[in-house]
Formats: C-alpha cells, sequence, structure tokens
C-alpha cells in the first residue's frame, strides 16, 4: 500500500485508506459502522453516540440483576477494600466472569472505572464483602444504562483535564490510586484510574505522584493531538 496518501481533509483521508484497502483485500464498504463488539455507535452528519447499553442489558439478565435497585453511586464515598475483609469464600468463577464483563464495558462507561478496578484485585480469593461492592456497580449500570459518550463537531476545542488520588487506597500493599480524566468540549475523552508504582508517605506525595502522570499524559495527548 506504498501508493496510500494522506492529504487535505478527513473525507480524502478516509477515501484514500479505502481505495487502498480495496486494492490489498477482497472487501466492500457497507456504510457507516454502527455496532462492533459489544459497543452501539449512532452517527449523524456532525455527531457520535457511542454506549454499550445492549450489553449492559446482557450482563444484569445473565447475573439475574435486572431487577435490581438503582444507586447514584458505583462504590461507596471512602470505601477501602482487604483480602482479610472477610473469611466466607464465594464462588470465584462467577466472580470472575462478571468483573471481566464489568471491564469491558468500562471502555465506555468511565464512571465504574474506579470501582471495577477496586473489586478486580480480590479477583482470586473473593468474600462476601467484595461480592456485595461488584452488586453495587451492577446497581449503578441500572439506573445508567441509556448513558454514553456524545461526541459533536466542533471547529475548535479545548481539552481539559483532571487528576485526583485516593492516599493506601489499597490497604494491602499500602499503595494509592491514581485517577485522571481528560475532556475534548464537554465529553469524556480518555481515562484512567489505577495503583501508583510506589507507596507513597503522604497524602502530599500522592497528589503530586497523580498530577506528574496526568500531565506527562497531557503531553502525550497535546502531541498526538497536533499531528492528527
Amino acid at each position: 500500500m506504498d501508493d496510500l496518501i494522506f492529504i487535505g481533509d478527513n473525507s480524502k483521508m478516509f477515501r484514500g485508506f479505502k481505495q487502498a484497502m480495496i486494492k490489498e483485500f477482497e472487501i466492500m464498504d457497507i456504510g457507516l459502522m454502527t455496532y462492533y463488539l459489544e459497543v452501539e455507535i449512532k452517527q449523524g452528519e456532525d455527531e457520535i453516540l457511542v454506549n454499550q447499553k445492549k450489553f449492559a442489558k446482557e450482563i444484569l439478565n445473565k447475573f439475574k440483576m435486572k431487577d435490581c435497585a438503582k444507586v447514584n453511586t458505583p462504590v461507596k464515598c471512602g470505601v477501602k477494600m482487604s483480602k482479610n475483609d472477610e473469611r466466607v469464600k464465594i464462588n470465584s468463577t462467577t466472580f470472575k466472569s462478571l468483573v471481566g464483563s464489568l471491564r469491558y464495558l468500562a471502555y465506555i462507561c468511565p464512571g465504574i472505572l474506579f470501582a471495577v478496578g477496586l473489586v478486580n484485585r480480590f479477583i482470586e480469593t473473593p468474600t462476601m464483602t467484595h461480592c456485595k461492592a461488584l452488586k453495587r456497580i451492577l446497581r449503578y449500570i441500572k439506573g445508567t444504562i441509556d448513558f454514553g459518550l456524545f461526541y459533536e463537531y466542533y471547529n475548535s476545542f479545548e481539552l481539559v483535564g483532571y487528576s485526583d488520588s485516593d492516599w493506601v487506597g489499597d490497604m494491602d500493599d499500602r499503595k494509592s490510586i491514581t485517577s485522571f480524566v481528560f475532556y475534548m468540549r464537554d465529553t469524556t475523552f480518555t481515562w484512567s484510574s489505577k495503583k501508583q508504582p510506589i507507596v507513597t508517605l503522604s497524602t502530599c506525595e500522592a497528589e503530586y505522584v497523580a498530577t506528574t502522570i496526568c500531565v506527562c499524559h497531557s503531553v502525550w495527548l497535546k502531541r498526538l493531538l497536533k499531528e492528527l
């Protein structure tokens, strides 16, 4: 595909890409994408809506939570869990299956990312406490099942990011949690929530590490967007 050249506006780029692919492979253009790997996509002339409503309903049905009560948050404020919370163990196979489904759902639902990462730490030896936390995420999904990511076309935009940390978020290894989210206009663009690579000794240090990670990501995003 040496003759593939991207010049001009996006429409020329897409046409050039399709023509190059047609020369190399037996493919056909079936129009705008509407569904791909459990992700629903609704495309308009100047807007795109992305959600996983169908997949979320399948999760609720599979784990018998389709009629559960709704909650406003996926996890209780300030909650911290440990591997030694309870001695009553539960079926890890079902727990792993549900966590795996929620991890995939978190790619489109940034609101559950922190909560899913929290319960994912106990995937090998889950207890009833961890199971209750998992069910709360499902109850949150029940109340936000119609939510999605809505992107509109703008001639100009501003990239805005926020970062935070949860000091000693992991009670077992004493590591803190770094979370950040970036917006393009009013829509979530990219997000992350994971443990820091070091053990911080104060809330100030944990915040500093979180801010540093966020700034590094923002520099990379600015360079990527400039290239695009």
